[in-house]
């Protein structure tokens, strides 16, 4: 399997500053953030299915917009899988005929140019020789982590969230993981905000890395614009027995 990463910052600023969203081979959306927007129609077209982590905006910006492209250009409909409350959360604020049509309803219900198909931790999705497993996570709307699995090598995003250790035993249950994307939304002097609004800071996520008992590459996602160098820098200070890098809008991760 081939991840791309269309966007993966915490906030918007200029061309490198996509939110959150990933590019599975060329038929799956992980997230459906800002960074969506910078695919071509005929790409945008060939996504089959979209697997939301939760439904702050940063992670679902796009979705609306990408449906109202293609879906007349689609003969069925793009699949959004995602928690029941997620789902809920969309139909009530965002495909509720105000903010944007409903289009799990358009042109029918029979014929829909969006579906969607709820999910919950420990469900299984297989998408040919590739499955993609529902994990645990913890943040102020409910939400989910994601394990993918190419039968040879496993990668997992953390999606939102704060320390969790239903994460970290799930994590630690991976036998072939060879990637971890793991948010680190706020610098250390902001660990009560990060604890507030239930992200990740340095010492947070040291907690969490230090507890992982695999060697996969770390991966650091969802920095607030302005203060990555800062965040990397204090990660970097707080030491890890594991590999960590700044993940960078148009990384290509393959396992």
């Amino acid at each position: 399997m081939k991840l791309k990463v269309l966007g993966c910052s915490g906030g918007i600023g200029g061309s490198q500053s996509r939110t959150t969203s990933f590019l599975v081979d060329d038929d799956v959306l992980i997230d459906c953030g800002t960074g969506v927007g910078d695919l071509p129609l005929e790409v945008l077209e060939r996504i089959d299915h979209v697997f939301l982590t939760h439904s702050h905006l940063d992670h679902i910006a796009a979705l609306p917009l990408m449906i109202d492209s293609v879906g007349e250009r689609r003969c069925t409909p793009v699949v959004v899988h995602a928690t029941p409350e997620t789902i809920r959360i969309l139909r009530a604020h965002i495909f509720n005929w105000l903010i944007w049509p409903d289009f799990s309803t358009i042109p029918d219900h029979e014929q829909p140019f969006m579906r969607f198909q709820p999910l919950g931790v420990g469900d299984r999705v297989e998408l040919g020789d590739r499955c993609i497993t529902v994990l645990p996570a913890r943040h102020t709307v409910p939400a989910v982590a994601y394990r993918l699995d190419s039968g040879s090598g496993q990668l997992v995003f953390s999606g939102d969230t704060a320390y969790c250790p239903e994460l970290v035993a799930a994590i630690n249950a991976c036998p072939a993981l060879r990637h971890l994307i793991l948010e680190t939304a706020f610098a250390e002097e902001q660990r009560e905000l990060a604890a507030a609004s239930h992200h990740l800071c340095p010492s947070m996520s040291r907690t969490m890395l230090d507890e992982i008992h695999g060697t996969p590459l770390v991966h650091v996602s969802h920095l607030k614009p302005g203060v990555g160098g800062r965040i990397m820098e204090q990660l970097h200070a707080a030491g890890s027995a594991l590999s960590v890098r700044r993940l960078e809008q148009g990384d290509v991760l393959e396992f």
